[in-house]
């Protein structure tokens, strides 16, 4: 059922881009935009832009943009209606909905349907909690372990009957695709075709992501059977990739971003008896080993995690990786260990939520100076292991990105292994020269290659050639005036209506440009700027000068995508920044009668030269002298133009 044009206008006034994206990225203000870490690569310096008042995003990293809608197609995956549909869930929009038919479900695609079967199971496994048996065994297991009924709720906790076939019964009666089901990993099909619940018999924790659509589930059996396994867990799907998913941060996102930490635990049960005692800013990895996907996904919120580690000095020792990928990645690193035998899930149980914060404050060291304690009580004066351990804390020293981070974590180490500084500045830097070589082997250069004649890619998702006689950077110029200041007024003269001479009139850019090209009978080349332009000139006939969303929100995601592109402005001075030293720049705002007067003249100076660059290449075929002397004659008149535009741009152009 399409959405009506007048849902999604009001969509589009109400949705703040700010708000929106801030639900999935740190955003801290810059000037009057937002910057923040991209979210679709891996960055240490914020490149990612909200524009407020463009109502765009521009990830400078990896070259997306768009507006509001397309952030949340390209972030979650969701079509163009889902996405709005999100937007109206959010903003309480409400879009005219129907119920499918089956035939119409069927019809929807896979990943639609697997996030439907996923969310009927999710149902009903809360809707277990119940039933008799539900009751009996899933919420008597929940509440023995302290949990409350609205922790129980907002982790949507459930249980799955011990039978065969109870799920795949009630899906069935409800019009699914059992097909689903099976590619997620709730049903399964023995050898002989029987299909059959996995999950029977435990109780069940939903995975979500981060607009809190579930991709998965844990289920944890309450058998006391040593051939069962404790914990069962969805398979990889086409919705769920472990190595990008974090347990809790969809009922966590916001309070990380408001507290600026994320702490770090290892299983569903320590997450949800950290949220019961207060503590809401805490995510677990599900007992699989952190992956840089992961540390992305919290980095999105913040740069600091503190990692909450149970009193097991081996699974510290294993868990020592993971954080150096941490590290690798530009965050702040601090960890907590608990007494020997308790986790953050038995702690939060014996002690009071005031004393939990406590420990948790108290107790937080920094990660190199926690590993190089745990290393140094390992050496056992042994000079052979203490080197080699020692060696261990330098490389993890070396992920570090910040120089002077480096530095204070080297004067540490010296202290605490009573080694002279500099023997550790030096072995440090054959680490960081070895990372250095291993890296660029990695990206496809030898040894013999010197560093300096390295240029990294520069992305650039508007590809704009350098100017010459290309034309687009020009067309691309004059698209973007109109874009950004359409309806400001530039001076135009004109002759006096009674014949007595002439007089200066104001006029929009956008009527300035389009009378200009329409003047000199121009028509642009590139397909994109003409696509732009043609609105423009469609709108003015009806007196209408289009503004930046009208085209930033356009259905043609090409008009939309390149709107953005030309209005997203990367460098921009700060506010406070000018305030504070009394420096106002030029802006183009300042200056826009010169700009739009000399992007017009130079890109009709540009068209010129290039059809003079097409009349000499003419020359140097054999024409008859009739033909020759029309051209020359032609490339005089060219010659006299571009004398008259070099005048107007007071520049000297080589003819």
């Amino acid at each position: 059922m399409r959405i009506p044009q007048h849902i999604i206008d009001q969509i589009f006034e109400t949705a703040r881009i700010e708000e929106v994206i801030g639900q999935f990225v740190n955003l801290k203000k810059s000037g009057s935009n937002y910057k923040g870490l991209s979210p679709f690569s891996s960055e240490k310096t914020p490149s990612f832009m909200v524009s407020p008042a463009k109502g765009i995003f521009k990830d400078f990293s990896s070259g997306k943009g768009g507006n509001v809608v397309s952030f949340l197609m390209e972030h979650e995956s969701y079509s163009y209606p889902e996405a709005l549909r999100w937007l109206g869930k959010y903003y309480n929009i409400e879009i005219p909905e129907r119920e499918l038919t089956p035939e119409e479900k069927a019809k929807l695609d896979e990943r639609d349907s697997l996030f439907i079967a996923n969310a009927f199971a999710e149902k009903f496994f809360t809707d277990q909690l119940e039933s008799e048996e539900g009751r009996a065994i899933g919420l008597s297991y929940f509440l023995e372990r302290g949990y409350r009924d609205d922790v129980i709720k907002k982790f949507q906790l459930g249980y799955s009957p011990d039978k065969s076939d109870a799920l795949i019964k009630a899906a069935d009666e409800g019009g699914h695709n059992l097909e689903f089901f099976e590619k997620l990993g709730l049903v399964k099909e023995k050898e002989n075709g029987d299909r059959f619940d996995f999950f029977r018999g435990r109780v069940m924790f939903p995975i979500h992501n981060l607009t809190g659509r579930v991709l998965g589930f844990g289920g944890r059996t309450l058998k006391k059977s040593k051939k069962t396994a404790k914990y069962f867990n969805s398979p990889e799907s086409p919705i769920y990739h472990k190595s990008d998913v974090l347990y809790g941060i969809y009922q966590s996102r916001n309070s990380i971003r408001n507290k600026d930490l994320c702490y770090l635990v290892e299983g569903y049960t320590d997450v949800i008896s950290m949220h019961q005692s207060g503590i809401e800013n805490v995510v677990a990895s599900s007992g699989t080993a952190l992956t840089p996907g992961q540390i992305r996904l919290i980095k999105r919120f913040t740069p600091n995690i503190t990692i909450l580690f149970d009193g097991d000095p081996a699974g510290i020792r294993a868990s020592f990786r993971g954080i150096d990928l941490i590290l690798e990645e530009g965050m702040n690193v601090k960890v907590v260990p608990f007494p020997e035998g308790e986790d953050p899930d038995s702690y939060s149980k014996r002690v009071s939520s005031d004393e939990l914060v406590a420990y948790l404050e108290e107790h937080a060291q920094d990660f190199i100076s926690y590993k190089s304690n745990t290393v140094l009580a390992e050496t056992k004066n042994d000079p052979i292991k203490k080197a080699g351990l020692i060696r261990e804390v330098l490389e993890s020293i070396a992920l570090v990105p910040n120089q002077i981070s480096r530095s204070v974590y080297i004067q540490q180490t010296s202290q605490q292994f009573e080694i002279a500084e500099q023997t550790l500045i030096s072995e440090l830097n054959k680490i960081l020269r070895n990372n250095q070589k291993k890296d660029r082997r990695e990206q496809g250069y030898t040894d013999a290659d010197t560093l300096d004649l390295i240029v990294p890619e520069t992305k650039t998702p508007e590809k704009q050639p350098a100017p010459g006689i290309d034309l687009d950077y020009q067309e691309f110029d004059l698209i973007r005036l109109m874009l950004l200041y359409g309806s400001f007024g530039v001076e135009v003269e004109i002759e006096s209506e009674d014949g007595s001479g002439t007089e200066k009139i104001e006029i929009p850019v956008v009527q300035f440009i389009l009378e200009e090209l329409e003047e000199s009978d121009i028509s642009l080349s590139n397909e994109r700027a003409k696509l732009i332009l043609n609105e423009f000139q469609i709108a003015a006939r009806d007196g209408i000068i289009p503004n930046l969303k009208h085209f930033v929100n356009h259905e043609n995601q090409e008009i939309s995508s390149c709107a953005v592109n030309l209005s997203a402005d990367r460098h921009y001075l700060s506010e406070n920044w000018t305030k504070m030293h009394n420096i106002y720049p030029e802006t183009e705002e300042m200056k826009l009668q010169r700009a739009v007067e000399e992007a017009v003249w130079i890109y009709k100076l540009r068209r010129v030269r290039l059809m003079k660059a097409e009349l000499g290449v003419r020359l140097k075929n054999k024409l008859s002298p009739d033909e020759e002397a029309q051209v020359m004659s032609t490339i005089i008149k060219y010659n006299e133009i571009i004398s008259v535009i070099s005048d107007k741009l007071n520049i000297v152009v080589a003819k």
